[in-house]
């Protein structure tokens, strides 16, 4: 279909080839064969629920890449890379989780027929996609070809986003704040936590106006009580009750790209632990969004939050956000830069982080949360427009 159905222009996935291919250049890797479906969207534009079994996209230092998967698939890469026909390779069913067959066999003659069988070739060793059984097939069948690391190769190269990325990022927000609005308003005690959460899938799924919701690459978290003081939970069947917080971890996500917010609810009167917890947490997203400035570091951010709670005498470990965009199941993150102490990545314009730095204490949990934009002068940009604070519904 060539670029018709593409979510991008010609242009823009001309920038980020161009970028892939001097970090490339720079690594001394001749191809990569990229599993990880956020690079293979970011690379091809490919788009499907297919990512259960083997898939990629390779990708020379000349022409275009190529799209390789599952043949049903193909039929959808077809239907949503922006490269021709020719490019789409699909194999045979009889390797689809069998014990005779691997699908890196079929791989390899694709990987050989592009002059690849002495090559250095880079594979993402550290993902959810690349099994160790792949790499050890892949090895097996081109003997002669070298395999090194090229993890987050691509994932680096997509820290930086472009103003078209930026849009879709601002369109997923406006979806973050229906969701988030949602939940805090049909929130109440009695109501049993997985009707909760169907409306907030509702609410995401059907968007803003024209801005339609796609399906987010993390559930909604929305644990409760002793439940919030863990990070990851998602929900039950029991319902909510006075006495109780509940925060709500939600995205919204347009044509794959997220923008996280986090807001809590206290079903009654908090206790005042609780609401000196907020303060300080107010008060250290605000510092650090002012840390937040192209030229300072990531770490810059962490330690202007972390500032504030000792302040306050409370003691937070753990890192504090994130890069976020187009991402798949199972994370939204894209796995490189972090905002915490140790790290000193430079902020640039363009940069998208999810500030995350949420509290999780012995007896409740408040996580408040701002997707954020590096600009080019001062304070970063908070993304959504919810009130920072712990809604309190008595």
């Amino acid at each position: 279909m060539g670029l018709q159905n593409a979510p991008f222009g010609a242009a823009e996935y001309a920038r980020r080839i161009a970028k892939t291919r001097a970090a490339m250049e720079k690594a001394g890797i001749d191809a990569i064969f990229v599993t990880d479906p956020s690079n293979q969207a970011w690379l091809t534009g490919y788009d499907g629920w297919s990512f259960y079994v083997h898939q990629g996209v390779i990708l020379t230092m000349e022409g275009d890449p190529h799209w390789w998967g599952r043949y049903m698939d193909s039929l959808g890469a077809l239907r949503t890379c922006w490269m021709e026909a020719g490019t789409i390779h699909g194999y045979a069913d009889k390797y689809v989780q069998s014990t005779v067959h691997h699908p890196m066999q079929d791989l390899a003659g694709h990987l050989r027929a592009l002059g690849l069988e002495g090559a250095r070739i880079g594979v993402e060793m550290e993902n959810y996609y690349y099994s160790a059984k792949a790499h050890a097939v892949l090895q097996a069948e081109l003997p002669n070809a070298t395999f090194v690391d090229a993890t987050a190769l691509v994932n680096w190269q997509r820290l930086v986003k472009s103003g078209e990325e930026v849009a879709f990022i601002r369109n997923a927000a406006k979806i973050s704040e229906k969701v988030i609005r949602t939940a805090i308003e049909k929130a109440e005690p009695g109501l049993r936590k997985n009707e909760l959460v169907a409306e907030i899938f509702h609410a995401g799924i059907t968007g803003v106006g024209d801005i339609w919701g796609d399906y987010p690459a993390i559930v909604p978290l929305t644990p409760s009580g002793l439940d919030a003081t863990a990070a990851h939970l998602t929900w039950n069947g029991a319902p909510m009750r006075s006495g109780e917080a509940t925060f709500f971890e939600l995205s919204g996500c347009y044509r794959r790209y997220h923008a996280p917010l986090c807001r809590t609810v206290y079903l009654g009167t908090p206790p005042s632990e609780m609401l000196e917890a907020e303060k300080a947490q107010i008060e250290g997203i605000a510092a650090g969004l002012d840390a937040a400035r192209a030229g300072n570091r990531t770490c810059d951010i962490a330690n202007a939050f972390l500032g504030v709670l000792k302040k306050y005498g409370i003691k937070r470990e753990g890192r504090m956000g994130y890069p976020i965009g187009l991402s798949y199941p199972p994370d939204w993150g894209e796995r490189t830069a972090s905002i915490r102490t140790e790290d000193e990545t430079v902020l640039e314009p363009g940069m998208v982080f999810h500030f995350m730095p949420a509290l999780w204490m012995e007896s409740w949990g408040l996580e408040t949360t701002e997707t954020i934009l590096i600009t080019e002068s001062g304070a970063a940009e908070p993304f959504c427009n919810v009130e920072r604070k712990l809604f309190i519904k008595d």
